[in-house]
């Protein structure tokens, strides 16, 4: 009978296969797992040595299940992935300098405080056809006109998704605010994606979002907030902050704000992608989220059904 931390290794293991994604020995630790995600955190050992992952794996439990390659571990019979995964590490870089030039005109779009990157991309999982996933961190009571500013620029660029333009296009699907900080969806999905948030711009306020979703422990026993940024961060100047404090005193207006909301809550409301069975969408002050067909249901069920068939 496995182990406790043997079962927690193998579900992160299944999880990230559905993800296509193989792990390195750190990422294992550093994403591992709770098998049994509705157990009291409490109950559970705070926090696991990278050794203790490395001993587990050599346990015939984990050994019948989980192969490894050029420093990669994953499930029986998947070894192609890895060739998948060094691929899509490389698209990703190159995607990834794109957003880069993208973020640094949208640091002076008013009422930004804070912009990550989800999805393939935060993962550095991208295909060749993936569009960009942005995560906008907007100033409260401001959210639909910074939402508006931000599509404008983005589309003003060039680079915004919309209809069949879609590889290499920033997909603006959610937005929330800095009193809204605390992601509403808390599951397994969200416990990874939001794990994986890669900041670009604003990490004093990624740290508070960090904080505001510690949740995520519930789920990833080595959930811990990010103390230093990212080498490739962009950050503010006396110029681009001035910029976007003059945009803020010319659009900041309440009146303004009102009508933007109605207008956009009044298009989202009407769009036929809003009416998908099991679509996720929320527009209120707090959070714009536009999520027609959500993968986090596909992914889970995958998810069990490895699980499922490993035991």
């Amino acid at each position: 009978m496995p182990d406790k931390l043997e079962q927690n290794i193998f579900a992160t293991v299944c999880y990230y296969d559905v993800l296509k994604y193989p792990l390195t020995l750190f990422e294992i630790w550093k994403y591992l797992m709770v098998e049994n995600y509705q157990e009291n955190i409490e109950k559970l050992q705070a926090r696991i040595h990278i050794l203790d992952i490395a001993n587990c794996l050599e346990k015939t439990f984990l050994k019948d299940k989980i192969e490894n390659y050029q420093g990669f571990y994953f499930l029986h019979g998947q070894k192609a992935l890895v060739s998948e995964r060094i691929s899509r590490n490389k698209l990703s870089e190159k995607k990834y300098k794109r957003i880069l030039k993208v973020v640094r005109f949208l640091r002076i779009v008013p009422f930004v405080r804070m912009i990550g990157v989800t999805g393939r991309m935060a993962m550095k999982n991208a295909q060749e056809k993936s569009d960009l996933d942005l995560f906008i961190i907007l100033e409260k009571e401001h959210i639909f006109t910074g939402r508006i500013l931000v599509t404008l620029v983005t589309h003003i660029l060039g680079v915004r998704r919309y209809g069949k333009k879609i590889a290499n296009r920033i997909c603006l699907n959610y937005f929330i605010t800095t009193s809204s900080l605390e992601i509403r969806t808390q599951d397994i999905f969200s416990s990874s994606e939001y794990f994986f948030i890669l900041p670009v711009f604003g990490f004093a306020c990624f740290q508070k979002f960090q904080k505001a979703n510690s949740w995520i422990e519930k789920y990833h026993k080595n959930y811990s907030s990010a103390e230093l940024p990212a080498l490739k961060i962009i950050e503010d100047n006396f110029l681009t902050s001035h910029i976007r404090k003059i945009g803020e005193l010319l659009f900041g207006g309440k009146f303004l704000e009102e009508k933007l909301k109605k207008y956009q809550i009044n298009r989202i409301m009407n769009d036929s992608r809003t009416k998908n069975p099991g679509s996720l969408i929320v527009a209120d002050d707090d959070s714009l989220v536009f999520l027609p067909n959500p993968q986090g249901p596909k992914i889970f069920e995958n998810f069990k059904q490895r699980l499922r068939e490993g035991k």
